[in-house]
């Protein structure tokens, strides 16, 4: 049985790989304390104690905003630590599964993104995020890179928990209406990445998975409140109205055509998966 090691434990996608079918790995989950990223002492004591056939590298930096003024510490995490992870596997032979995002472009694509589309990210979190994808490929052979997008689920802070609150406590609100992307249930992404773990040669790379559809953040939210019968009222904004420190890709939808052909993948639309997850909660 296949030995696995999920970094970030405590993160919301490893929290859902915690509720998917595992039993044909052996997974070890560990919390940033359990195993630091930015030491590698911590982390090298780590991959030996367990000896792992795949790591998931689950831990990042996902403080968009707070990233501007925080760029240094942003770097060590998504890209100095993914470095550190991939040297380590390379000398444990080990696979690695990273995630990584849509924030790698800077929105400008008529059209859905492939993974051949040139990178060109607009914030710091984004621009972190592809300098971890630049030394995981410069490093590791045996590795896949998962970018994805608006990741929610019944675990961890994210949109769909966030609307739920704001639905109990204000009678308006305003949502951005012109960045449009894919919500991705987190549960549907964690079967994927346990499907290629338990894979002995997948084919290794780069791939693009969310849901399937499209949506803006306020087509997100009226499906959330349309789903829990909420009677907010709900109004569209643009994000001219709602300045933010980092700026957001405007279009961000990624083109799934190569990780469904390569892997076989039926992949649910977003509305199915958002009205399961909202049943679970």
């Amino acid at each position: 049985m296949k030995k696995v090691i999920v970094l970030g434990g405590n993160g919301q996608l490893a929290q859902c790989i915690k509720h998917v079918d595992t039993r044909e790995l052996d997974v070890v989950f560990f919390s940033s304390k359990e195993a630091n990223v930015l030491e590698e002492s911590h982390l090298r004591e780590v991959f030996v104690n367990v000896l792992p056939d795949v790591v998931i590298n689950c831990a990042a930096y996902t403080a968009v905003d707070v990233a501007e003024d925080e760029p240094l510490r942003a770097a060590a995490i998504n890209a100095q630590a993914p470095e550190l992870i991939a040297q380590l596997c390379t000398e444990h032979d080990a696979m690695l599964i990273h995630i990584s995002t849509d924030f790698v472009f800077d929105g400008e694509s008529p059209t859905p993104l492939t993974e051949k589309d040139i990178p060109n990210p607009i914030n710091t979190y984004g621009k972190t995020k592809l300098l971890g994808e630049e030394v995981i490929i410069r490093t590791l052979d045996r590795h896949i890179i998962i970018r994805t997008s608006w990741l929610y689920s019944e675990f961890g802070s994210n949109f769909l928990k966030t609307m739920l609150r704001l639905g109990l406590e204000r009678e308006e609100l305003g949502v951005i209406y012109d960045q449009i992307g894919t919500p991705t249930y987190a549960i549907d992404l964690a079967k994927v990445l346990v499907e290629i773990a338990t894979l002995d040669e997948p084919t290794y790379g780069l791939y693009h998975y969310s849901n399937e559809g499209i949506a803006s953040w306020f087509d997100f939210a009226h499906s959330i409140f349309n789903l829990t019968g909420s009677k907010v009222l709900l109004k569209p904004v643009l994000t001219s109205q709602y300045p933010t420190k980092a700026k957001r890709p405007s279009y961000s939808v990624m083109d799934k055509s190569k990780i469904k052909e390569v892997f076989n993948l039926n992949i649910p639309h977003w509305r199915d998966s958002l009205e399961r997850c909202i049943k679970k909660i």
